[in-house]
């Protein structure tokens, strides 16, 4: 593959045989579900969105789970989602912004696939998420005020796990061709 070959341009038979599982982790509104449609659709494998699966098969919310079972059983069913990846390929799946977080799950996805860390700070985050609190049900009941402190804690808790992915990328950084470099290490 030339270096000035674009994601778009790529021969799609070859990506899929020669690529692998891949995760992308990273803090809520990090762009893990925006970029990874982009690339899925341009290097023709599938895309996986965890909490859309979760949420499709539970036929509740993601804040409704959270309200009447739990974030306990979320994550308890979040691994089970997660895990059957087993042996899958040609996939792209986005994950959940705690899922590396919980029940050896980057463990698990580092020895199933590549993992790719969107890497953002924390005030990158906050611009992104802000809008949108109900839709995230850890954030759902946060005044605007105690939101960025509360990002900057979890960021400061979650980085451990983050940091083992084997790709990090920063969100600032991230184009549709960032695919290429992605699917050469996978």
């Amino acid at each position: 593959m030339g270096i000035l070959q674009t994601a778009a341009t790529l021969n799609n038979s070859s990506l899929k045989k020669n690529s692998k599982l891949i995760f992308l982790t990273g803090f809520m509104g990090s762009g893990k579900t925006h970029w990874g449609k982009i690339w899925a659709d341009a290097s023709g494998l599938y895309f996986f969105d965890l909490d859309e699966m979760i949420e499709a098969k539970q036929k509740k919310t993601i804040t409704a789970i959270f309200e009447t079972d739990g974030e306990k059983y979320f994550r308890q069913l979040e691994t089970e989602t997660l895990q059957a990846f087993f042996n899958k390929q040609h996939c792209i799946v986005a994950c959940g912004g705690g899922t590396p977080c919980f029940n050896n799950n980057m463990h698990w996805m580092n020895e199933n696939g590549t993992t790719v860390y969107f890497k953002a700070t924390a005030l990158d985050i906050f611009k992104r998420i802000v809008t949108e609190q109900e839709k995230r049900p850890l954030i759902n009941n946060l005044p605007p005020a105690e939101l960025l402190n509360y990002i900057e804690i979890k960021l400061k808790e979650r980085e451990l796990y983050y940091a083992q992915a084997k790709i990090i990328l920063h969100v600032n950084t991230v184009t549709p061709d960032t695919i290429i470099t992605i699917l050469k290490n996978a």
